[in-house]
């Protein structure tokens, strides 16, 4: 079973905006805005729609960067994130019940309050690329396999 998910990072050079999950799945750690995409609705609408609920912006132009499955030690399930960079947005990034914004220069990026398989593809996609990628967790949230590559197109 896939579950189709969006993630959303705005990066503006030299600085991205990542955001503390304070409630439910991944709470306690810094991440990009999205979730769950609805029935009916087109992937990049859903990761429109997380990056207002979340942090109170509207994107101007998101650009599709990544595809990235998910698995779980000891669930059927897959998780599959489609990644998207942001530059420009409207509005001012403000605290929801659900995340926390801040800014962090990409030289101060807080991996080890992130999830562990942010550190193999956030590199990736602040040089500009395309990629697509596997990783599985244990019990701990930790990687114990992964595959990354960059790739022309998302569509291969």
């Amino acid at each position: 079973m896939k579950t189709l998910l969006t993630l959303t990072i705005i990066y503006q050079h030299p600085k991205v905006l990542l955001g503390m999950k304070k409630r439910g799945f991944g709470a306690g750690r810094w991440n990009g805005f999205g979730g769950k995409v609805e029935a009916g609705e087109k992937i990049e609408d859903t990761a429109k729609r997380e990056l207002n609920e979340e942090v109170g912006i509207s994107a101007v132009g998101l650009e599709k960067v990544g595809i990235i499955d998910f698995e779980f030690k000891g669930n059927s399930e897959i998780l599959e994130v489609h990644i998207f960079k942001g530059q420009d947005y409207s509005g001012e990034p403000v605290e929801s019940e659900e995340m926390k914004p801040q800014w962090f220069l990409i030289d101060a990026i807080p991996f080890q309050d992130m999830w562990s398989d942010d550190k193999y593809w956030l590199p990736l996609f602040l040089a500009g690329k395309k990629f697509k990628g596997y990783f599985l967790f244990d019990e701990s949230d930790t990687v114990i396999k992964h595959e990354l590559s960059e790739v022309k197109s998302l569509s291969e």
